[in-house]
């Protein structure tokens, strides 16, 4: 009788270990998460998003590969959406000689396939800018996305992206 309930118990155990490491016919394993459906944040999402927080922001436009001015999109390592944005706080003095389109109007949401990638690219636009003041800008990585922002907008005002940035979802 012991060895029948012995038996028994390591009949269920067994099948209990084998139902825990079974798959869910895709190939998961049960109790994985599946990211192969989770996609990078694309731009127009993120600014989306940003925009529901600061209500200064507007879209100006969608960077294509016929007008990227920086000819980076789709490329390796480079972003693979960008938009850019107005921010109504700036001043029509300030935009004098600017093109539609640059950052120093509003800013810029640069999303990536990877967030080593969008990390890259913030140091990057940082070290070059670092010594040129009428380059410089906020910018700000989260994930796979890069908010870049207008120099002319005060700290406290670039803050509010920041924060809208590090709520991206």
């Amino acid at each position: 009788m012991h060895r029948i309930l012995t038996t028994s118990v390591l009949a269920v155990l067994l099948v209990t270990a084998l139902t825990a490491c079974s798959n869910d016919g895709d190939g998961n394993s049960v109790g994985e998460s599946d990211t192969s459906n989770v996609k990078p944040l694309d731009a127009t999402r993120a600014f989306t998003e940003v925009a529901n927080k600061v209500a200064s922001a507007k879209l100006s436009g969608t960077v294509t590969a016929e007008n990227d001015p920086n000819e980076l999109l789709g490329r390796p390592h480079q972003y693979t959406s960008k938009v850019t944005f107005s921010d109504s706080r700036i001043s029509a003095d300030d935009l004098t000689g600017t093109d539609k389109g640059d950052v120093s109007r509003g800013g810029a949401i640069e999303s990536f396939a990877t967030a080593a990638d969008a990390e890259a690219r913030a140091k990057y636009i940082q070290s070059v800018t670092k010594s040129m003041s009428a380059l410089a800008e906020y910018d700000y990585a989260h994930g796979t996305v890069v908010v870049r922002v207008s120099h002319y907008l005060t700290p406290k005002q670039a803050a509010a992206y920041k924060t809208a940035t590090n709520g991206l979802s």
